[in-house]
């Protein structure tokens, strides 16, 4: 029997694969509750605990931006953690599925990411993200890191999303980034994904992956569609306009990849196709917020 340790399990991904991991084994999760991310060794106990056949972890420092004055808070949760999840499934035989970013890359491609391209991250978010690759890389070869972008979810608190709804219900113009590239990510799809590939971790798929919902768009394009199929379900807003914007129009703490587009051809051939496309998965998630809503 597949026992699974799941960390991170209150996030908006963590949430999704706390019911697409069940059907594959016996689940425990935890939260930042059962392990404060800034004492990682706290995890040992745990694994001693639960010996888990797998272990996937969920569990990150997301804050981009506070991350530039908060260095090593995010190297110790995002590059020291997964290190020693990684020695402790290594001791145990676990194997470990591990979610990463395509903030690792600097942005500068003009077509998508492949595994083996190389890293050059922009700010302390992607170097911590790209700690906690390397650390694993380097101790557990029973590994799947996956690295995806842009996600949003139904469980997801500060996701674009739902920022887009919140502001659009207050304000009849808003101004959007145009020219930073990317694709969309359903944590749903993300998820499912994660328990398709979980039974398939051996020592010849083992490595790095990449996923995101299938398409490509900017923010501005992102947050049209938002619009349009949130009024398509009756979702009260307010907002007019959306203005495109360059990016040196919004200044923040990180700089962003302006392209950070991943190649999904390795991850589509284990998963036996491409992944769904965002603006469809964007409408299904839509959909079950709006029943949600109170």
């Amino acid at each position: 029997m597949t026992r699974i340790l799941l960390t991170g399990a209150n996030g908006q991904v963590g949430e999704e694969l706390r019911q697409t991991l069940t059907p594959l084994g016996s689940v425990t999760a935890i939260d930042r509750t059962s392990w404060d991310l800034a004492q990682p060794e706290a995890i040992l106990s745990i694994i001693e605990e639960v010996q888990p056949t797998l272990i996937v972890n969920a569990a990150a420092y997301t804050a981009v931006d506070k991350a530039e004055s908060e260095p090593e808070l995010a190297l110790l949760v995002n590059g020291k953690a997964p290190g020693i999840l990684a020695a402790a499934a290594e001791k145990t035989g676990a194997g470990l599925i591990h979610i990463s970013t395509d903030y690792v890359f600097d942005g500068n491609n003009s077509r998508p990411y492949l595994e083996s391209d190389p890293t050059n991250p922009l700010g302390e978010y992607g170097k911590s993200k790209l700690a906690g690759e390397e650390a694993i890389r380097s101790t557990c070869p029973n590994h799947m890191i996956i690295r995806t972008a842009w996600v949003y979810g139904v469980r997801g608190k500060g996701n674009f999303v739902k920022t887009m709804l919140r502001l659009g219900a207050q304000r009849e113009e808003l101004r959007v980034v145009t020219d930073q590239i990317g694709a969309p990510t359903w944590a749903r799809d993300l998820a499912i994904a994660i328990a398709q590939l979980a039974p398939q971790l051996s020592a010849d798929t083992a490595g790095t992956y990449h996923y995101t919902n299938s398409g490509v768009c900017s923010w501005y394009d992102f947050a049209i569609a938002i619009f349009e199929e949130a009024k398509t379900l009756g979702f009260p807003l307010q907002v007019q306009r959306v203005t495109p914007i360059a990016t040196e129009e919004y200044p923040t703490p990180a700089t962003r990849p302006p392209f950070s587009v991943l190649s999904l051809r390795k991850t589509s051939a284990l998963l036996g196709g491409p992944p769904p496309y965002w603006r469809h998965s964007l409408r299904k998630m839509l959909a079950e917020l709006q029943q949600t809503q109170p």
